[in-house]
């Protein structure tokens, strides 16, 4: 009853503030597709939001600049989209990417989670980030680290539950496995702890699922003062979302506290982050504990939603082009044949770099299914965009990496078609594509640091898995031109497969 009251009250509210709110704006000639005078995109928005990324993608693609205007409810907020790279080149690189930050919009959306993390802040907050983890990322011993706790979590969890599966022939979620797998990797090479000591329950992993989720919902909120208002008065889906919270805040306490009663040396990132903030000044040793928390809480994100997510895509994609399956384990099986190998059954690090097939799939599939299917900026001064859109201050400003990748100008006819040799030189060498193409990892200054990490134990799963084993997605997987125009995913800041990923697992033959 107070929740329908309260909404009650929202709804006047907003009808009486609404000749407030619709303010006056200098027209342009964006193309803006389904906008309508007061409702703006309302209509097409909720019509089509169960396929919101494929519909971005249609307006998208029928606009000749490949950008689009796009108008809120009683135009609260006014932004544009694009997926042109061009526009993309001149958002995120010098001179112009100091007038496209994340900014309000951004912060205040993402400030209750990821607190001013690498992935939430701006200026020097950001910079000093930026600068510790880049030094970190680049040393040897932690990507030799990384390989080899990766490489532990295959042989010791994630290839004993295959095996078992297989032995008593019963399916499971693909997706799931992929998820716990990346968490207990990120636990091990983030913070040195082994997750299972911290985490009771799964409640960490549904807490911070569901923060995710609910942080999205603010995003695409139609009228930001519902959320806003329900968070004030603590109803509905922001006072679970605010247990969450307390409940990941929880997390982090534990692991950072356990951090600074070990005395012994250790590898893991957060240990390198502790050593560096040592010197660093702050005001208290409080604000140093924040600093500390929001290191955390950015590693989980980055580390245990992308790679499986990117991984589950990959195996539904590959479990319906028996083609590229036959490619992959053709090549796997000369890598384990060659004398380089030896007697080893497993891929080291400098093996895993060799394997350019297996690159190029990961490639093709993250370009048809990126983790971070749209990425945001706020605009700080007016601008017009090398298509010669026209963007105002204080607007928001998007560019789809999914968009892009299924872009015939940018990637032919063939854009929807799941073909790695794209990614091939003649010689069948890996032959990476220009960044503004190919947006998965974000562009310019903030483009992801452990890009090569990532692909190190995407290829190691991948790898691991395809040699023993076949994934027969029960839904047939990517098996047809229809299920790639209609792709199963989620609503989230992560594209995650919706439902899942059902998979059983055959073992091969010539095992």
């Amino acid at each position: 009853m107070l929740e329908y009251i309260s909404f009650t009250f929202i709804f006047i509210s907003t009808s009486i503030l609404f000749f407030f709110l619709l303010k006056s704006r200098p027209a342009t000639k964006n193309p803006c597709p389904g906008s309508y005078p007061v409702i703006g995109n309302i209509i097409s928005f909720l019509r089509n939001f169960h396929r919101f990324h494929d519909w971005v993608t249609e307006m998208l693609h029928r606009t000749p600049s490949a950008s689009v205007q796009v108008n809120s409810l009683f135009n609260i907020s006014t932004g544009v989209c694009t997926s042109n790279p061009d526009n993309i080149q001149h958002m995120l690189t010098s001179p112009n990417v100091s007038n496209y930050i994340k900014g309000s919009r951004f912060h205040t959306v993402l400030h209750d989670l990821l607190g001013d993390g690498i992935f939430n802040a701006d200026g020097q907050i950001w910079a000093v980030q930026r600068k510790i983890a880049s030094h970190e990322f680049s040393t040897r011993s932690l990507k030799l680290f990384v390989s080899e706790v990766v490489d532990s979590e295959i042989s010791e969890n994630l290839l004993p539950f295959l095996s078992e599966a297989e032995e008593e022939n019963r399916g499971f979620d693909l997706q799931q496995v992929l998820n716990k797998f990346a968490f207990r990797s990120i636990c091990r090479v983030g913070f040195g702890v082994d997750p299972e000591s911290f985490v009771r329950n799964l409640d960490f992993m549904n807490a911070f699922d569901y923060a995710v989720e609910t942080c999205f919902s603010r995003f695409t909120s139609p009228v930001p003062l519902f959320w806003k208002l329900k968070r004030f008065l603590n109803l509905g889906s922001e006072r679970r979302f605010k247990e969450s919270v307390n409940t990941i805040n929880d997390f982090a306490r534990r692991v950072i506290e356990s951090k600074e009663i070990e005395s012994q040396n250790h590898q893991d990132l957060l240990a390198r982050f502790m050593v560096w903030s040592s010197s660093m000044e702050f005001e208290g040793e409080k604000q140093r504990h924040k600093f500390l928390r929001d290191i955390v809480i950015s590693f989980v994100l980055a580390g245990k939603d992308t790679t499986s997510t990117a991984l589950t895509w990959f195996f539904w994609l590959v479990a319906g082009n028996p083609r590229v399956a036959d490619l992959i384990c053709r090549e796997l099986s000369t890598a384990l044949a060659s004398p380089e190998l030896g007697k080893r059954t497993k891929f080291g690090y400098e093996e895993l770099k060799g394997l350019n097939y297996l690159h190029a799939a990961l490639s093709e599939s993250m370009r048809l299914f990126p983790p971070v299917a749209q990425n945001t900026r706020l605009v700080v001064n007016d601008d017009v965009w090398p298509d010669g859109t026209q963007v105002r201050k204080g607007w928001f400003a998007d560019y789809s990496a999914y968009a892009v990748g299924r872009s015939e100008k940018v990637w032919g006819p063939d854009c929807r078609e799941f073909k790695p040799e794209r990614w091939l030189d003649c010689d069948g060498r890996y032959e990476p594509v220009d960044q503004f193409r190919y947006p998965v990892f974000h562009c310019g200054p903030r483009m992801c640091l452990g890009k090569e990490m990532a692909f190190v134990q995407m290829k190691a799963i991948a790898a691991a898995v395809m040699a023993e084993f076949e994934v027969v997605a029960t839904d047939g997987g990517a098996n047809s031109p229809e299920r790639m125009m209609d792709p199963p995913y989620s609503l989230s800041l992560l594209l995650k497969m919706r439902g899942g990923l059902p998979v059983t697992v055959k073992r091969r033959m010539d095992k």
